[in-house]
């Protein structure tokens, strides 16, 4: 297919997949816990908008919640098909962690699941909100165990090869590896980040169509403030998430940045743009800051980063690739950024939903944070290779013995199914976010905390009731 190896289609067929699957979870981890807020402040406040929220973003989380479930499976499965080496080979760490979110934070979340979503009527309101609550740890404990076992890949710690397989002899550290607190911190950020962006251009939206409601200001002030917090957060996680990568992967650094050697007596300038060429060994068309690459990697204007060129040709990231996807996540968090400040600007002149290119600008950046997010895993991925497990074991030495033939096919199944199925889901979802929050949609309780349905089923039947029917039935 296009002339690519059994193993390049291995790992397009990999890459496909996750990237469909990583947008569904990191849009159910911030929606639970928007749910949870929404609910909380709901029993606080006793204002219907936050009821009237709560059951119009818990549809579009059900929906999310199930495509996500579904499109993990497959990436399961192909742990065992595709790469089937691999497993033989550290499925002695990389299975009992993923065993570990099963038991721990997916029966949490599938046990609560129901009464979150159909328990509105049926439990006490603390009940419920309990449920919404396990919900949203439950997604947060599931990151945990995934960036667990995807970090030890990254940095690999506490463990011994025997007999050519990895044995664990120290689980936490396993777990607690160099750069699972910079990673689990990373993706929970973006997460929130993500949601925040989706929520606030759903609101935009109703906004600048004349649909203003009391629901629709909430969700877009509520979503810009989280804007305006977790964007310079989601910064300072990154530059400290990057000191740790230069001191555990230096090489990924280095093709981030295009950077292929060190001049005598000279600091690392930074590259805003260029074109690293892999078979020259240099970045061509390259615009530079002086010194300035020296300060965001080092903290030192006179600090100095490895070179490309200081690795072996075999060992050595694809640059061209990792130097743009890096880049592309960097300016989509600027834009975070400016839209969080120019949104407190415009909210201060009291213009917050009265100010059309604002509005306009929110839309736009609706699926920016999960366009950054894609961004940062190719980087993050690509820049670990030719490593599947950092220094440990090559991608290459990990892929089961399928022929191009096999992974052409089942990748345009891949395709062609997806397409079809997620493409059916988002389209559905995309339609529920375009209807909005209706005034007592939810059919949940009053203002006074009184149901306006019956708790039981057969509370709703009249005292008069003739007793002949009631004999017949």
């Amino acid at each position: 297919m296009f002339g690519l190896t059994a193993l390049e289609l291995a790992r397009i067929q990999f890459g496909f997949t996750i990237s469909f699957h990583i947008i569904f979870p990191a849009i159910t981890i911030g929606l639970a816990s928007y749910l949870a807020v929404l609910e909380g402040l709901w029993l606080w406040k006793k204002d219907a908008v936050y009821r009237d929220l709560y059951h119009f973003w818990s549809q579009i989380f059900a929906v999310n919640f199930a495509m996500g479930v579904v499109s993990g499976l497959v990436m399961a499965y192909q742990f065992g098909t595709n790469w089937s080496y691999f497993s033989a080979f550290a499925g002695s760490i990389t299975g009992p962690l993923l065993t570990y979110e099963v038991l721990t934070a997916f029966f949490l979340e599938a046990g609560f699941l129901g009464v979150m979503l159909f328990g509105w009527n049926k439990v006490g309101p603390g009940l419920h909100f309990l449920a919404t609550i396990m919900v949203a740890i439950g997604t947060l404990i599931s990151t945990t165990w995934i960036l667990a076992s995807n970090s030890w890949m990254q940095t690999p710690q506490g463990f011994e090869i025997v007999d050519g397989r990895v044995i664990p002899v120290d689980w936490l550290k396993v777990i607690f590896n160099p750069s699972f607190p910079y990673r689990l911190a990373h993706m929970t950020v973006a997460a929130y980040l993500a949601t925040a962006l989706f929520v606030a251009a759903s609101g935009a939206w109703h906004v600048l169509n004349g649909r203003a409601t009391a629901a629709t200001r909430t969700m877009l002030s509520m979503a810009l403030w989280m804007v305006l917090i977790v964007a310079p957060l989601q910064i300072a996680i990154g530059d400290a998430h990057g000191l740790n990568t230069l001191e555990h992967q230096p090489a990924k650094i280095a093709a981030m940045e295009g950077h292929w050697e060190n001049k005598p007596g000279e600091s690392v300038p930074l590259i805003l743009f260029g074109w690293p060429d892999m078979q020259a060994e240099m970045t061509r068309y390259a615009i530079e800051i002086p010194y300035l690459g020296s300060l965001i990697l080092t903290h030192d204007l006179n600090g100095r980063i490895p070179g490309l060129k200081e690795f072996a040709p075999e060992d050595r990231p694809n640059s061209t690739i990792v130097f743009w996807s890096f880049r592309v996540m960097v300016g989509l968090g600027m834009l975070m950024l400016l839209l969080g400040v120019s949104g407190l600007w415009i909210r201060w002149r009291r213009q917050l939903f009265d100010t059309p290119w604002f509005l306009r600008f929110a839309i736009l950046m609706g699926p920016a944070g999960l366009i950054a997010i894609l961004a940062g895993w190719f980087t993050t991925e690509i820049g670990r290779q030719p490593w599947i497990v950092y220094g440990v074991m090559r991608t290459k030495d990990a892929v089961s013995n399928h022929s191009a033939l096999t992974l052409s096919t089942t990748l345009v199944v891949f395709i062609v199914m997806y397409v079809a199925v997620f493409g059916t889901g988002i389209s559905y979802m995309l339609k529920l976010v375009a209807k909005g929050p209706h005034p007592g949609s939810g059919h949940g309780p009053d203002e006074d905390g009184q149901s306006r349905r019956p708790a039981r089923p057969l509370s709703a039947a009249p005292n008069d009731i003739d007793p002949t029917i009631a004999s017949r039935s």
